[in-house]
Formats: C-alpha cells, structure tokens, sequence
C-alpha cells in the first residue's frame, strides 16, 4: 500500500466519522425541539442553493434550524457567517415555495448547540439572513 493510498484512507475515516457525528447531533437537537414542543416538517433539506439541517412547527412558527456541534459554545455560535446565513436561507426560500400551506407562518432562524457531555441548547431566533452583524 503507498502513502496516498493510506492517507485517503484515513481521510475517507474521518469524514465517515464527521457524518456520523453530525448525524447524532442533529438528532440530539430534534429530540430536544420536540420535548419543546415542535413538530419535525424535514431533516436534512438538500437543495442546489443550501441544507437546512431540521425545519421544525410550533405553533404558528416554523423554525429553520442550524445545528452545530463543537466543543465550545462560542465556537458553535461565531461558525455561521454571513454566506453561511445566505446559503440557509436560499435553502429555505426554495422549501417554502414548495410547501404553499407555510406562508402566513411566522418564520425564523434558529440553532441548536450540541457539545460533549452537555444537554444541547436551542438559541431562537439566531440570525436572520440579510442583516449584517452589529459588531
């Protein structure tokens, strides 16, 4: 076996690993959601603009929410930027001209914060795409 061939390998774990991982956390944030009392409408919403990684209900609100699983709080919350923000809600627009019966809906952006040994934490209202950050 060479080098690279190795080297892929080992990539090609870590990344395997990522994906499980990411898998986890999403599902951590939407147990959480749903003990708050949303309803799960998609899970990974793939679309040629962006991912949404869980569209929940409650209410008369849906919530596109972002989850991110980092050690620290801070990381978690600074790691969506503005392209990041763009992308969610490209990807967001394209699920709501496909679902007509969510207009009137108050609509949102959210994330959930899953770290290491810790319960995860839902932060409403998050961003909103199209505003610049105060700094």
């Amino acid at each position: 076996m060479t080098r690279l061939s190795a080297v892929a390998r080992e990539s090609s774990k870590k990344r395997r690993a990522a994906y499980r991982h990411g898998h986890v956390a999403e599902l951590a944030a939407m147990l959480l959601l749903v003990a708050k009392g949303f309803h799960p409408l998609a899970r990974r919403y793939k679309t040629p603009l962006g991912e949404i990684d869980l569209v929940m209900k409650r209410g008369r609100t849906i919530a596109f929410v972002e989850v991110k699983a980092r050690a620290l709080e801070s990381d978690a919350l600074e790691s969506v930027g503005v392209q990041s923000e763009r992308r969610i809600a490209d990807a967001a627009d394209l699920w709501l001209a496909g679902h007509p019966a969510a207009s009137g809906h108050d609509l949102r952006f959210d994330m959930v914060v899953v770290r290491p040994w810790r319960l995860p934490r839902h932060v409403p209202d998050a961003f909103r795409p199209g505003f610049d950050k105060v700094a």
